[in-house]
């Protein structure tokens, strides 16, 4: 079902997602999360190939782990923020660290999701971040 802008009815293409980890179950979980909201248009294993497909396909949002082969995520969102890319970046992570948070938002990042949170905040900072907002799952608050 297609997005229709706020109070026009004018219908939009789904947003489009590019997932990034180097676990395959935990892009099939993540898949499973967006569902039917999202256009999950492609998936990348290490931090090149994530970094690669960003540049070239201009997702709207790219979701990304920290620890990636190659280049890990702050280095693939810094070389992101750095291209001027429209691209928002959400990092969902193991880390449950404030110096990994700090680091994941000065690297250009607008939301940080915690995986044992996917369920509830996935989606939720993506709607956030396309807003222009800052998202951070609820523990990492400060």
């Amino acid at each position: 079902m297609p997005v229709c802008l706020a109070g026009e009815g004018i219908p939009v293409d789904k947003i489009r997602v590019l997932l990034a980890d180097d676990h395959p179950e935990m892009i099939a979980t993540v898949r499973r999360t967006l569902g039917e909201e999202f256009e999950v248009i492609e998936t990348a294993g290490n931090g090149q190939l994530a970094l690669n497909a960003v540049l070239s396909l201009h997702p709207d949002i790219f979701v990304t782990d920290i620890s990636m082969p190659i280049l890990n995520g702050f280095q693939i969102a810094s070389r992101i923020h750095k291209s001027n890319s429209r691209t928002r970046i959400i990092f969902l992570t193991i880390h449950e660290d404030r110096d990994f948070l700090a680091a994941a938002l000065s690297a250009g990042a607008a939301g940080y999701v915690i995986k044992p949170r996917l369920s509830t905040d996935l989606v939720l900072a993506i709607h956030e971040v396309l807003k222009g907002n800052i998202f951070v799952s609820e523990s990492m608050r400060v």
